[in-house]
């Protein structure tokens, strides 16, 4: 009796297994930390304009790279060899003469202000530039955690760049003792 339900058994589960097609479905593992946003555009440009009355301009290139977004480009018109923080910041409007109509940090996270690649930071936070003899400064700098397009809630495509009066001192909240804003600019994609 044992061997016919033995029997009976397996021939069940040989005609379960022909009418799946022969396949047999493994559980999917849940994701590890939730799906990475990713970037939908291939590029994006800012164009720096002067506030708070200094002279101080450039245009920046935007790609994705990595964890985040990195720019490249120009910025002229700081004081010959000085320093100064430069921040994504949350809303796209220049249009205050101070540049102040761009708001704070880009924070979407809600983390403590910081330096990228340290420990815990804004969005928008990135590392510093440094002027030449000339007063220009070239920008290569790297965005972490952020992506360009697609309208996530760390998409940083619309909103303001902004470049300091002084360095960033990486640990001063929630702006890093950054100083006034010198330069003011929109992200915008594909331009």
């Amino acid at each position: 009796m044992k061997t016919l339900l033995r029997t009976a058994t397996i021939a069940a589960a040989i005609a379960a297994l022909a009418a799946c097609g022969g396949q047999t479905t493994k559980p999917t593992p849940p994701p590890a930390a939730g799906p990475k946003p990713v970037s939908t555009a291939q590029s994006a440009t800012v164009v720096l304009a002067s506030a708070s009355g200094s002279l101080v301009s450039g245009k920046l290139s935007l790609r994705p790279m990595g964890d985040g977004v990195h720019l490249t480009g120009e910025i002229g018109g700081l004081a010959p060899n000085s320093t100064h923080a430069i921040h994504i910041h949350e809303k796209g409007d220049c249009s205050a003469a101070d540049a102040s109509s761009a708001g704070g940090h880009f924070n979407p996270a809600g983390q403590p202000h910081g330096q990228v690649d340290r420990g815990p930071h804004h969005a928008g936070d990135m590392d510093n530039l440094v002027a030449n003899a000339e007063g220009v400064a070239q920008v290569n700098a790297h965005a972490s955690g952020v992506t360009l397009g697609g309208g996530a809630p760390n998409d940083i495509a619309g909103r303001g760049v902004i470049v300091h009066a002084s360095a960033d001192d990486y640990k001063t909240q929630p702006t890093g003792n950054a100083g006034g804003r010198l330069a003011c600019g929109v992200i915008k994609i594909g331009r």
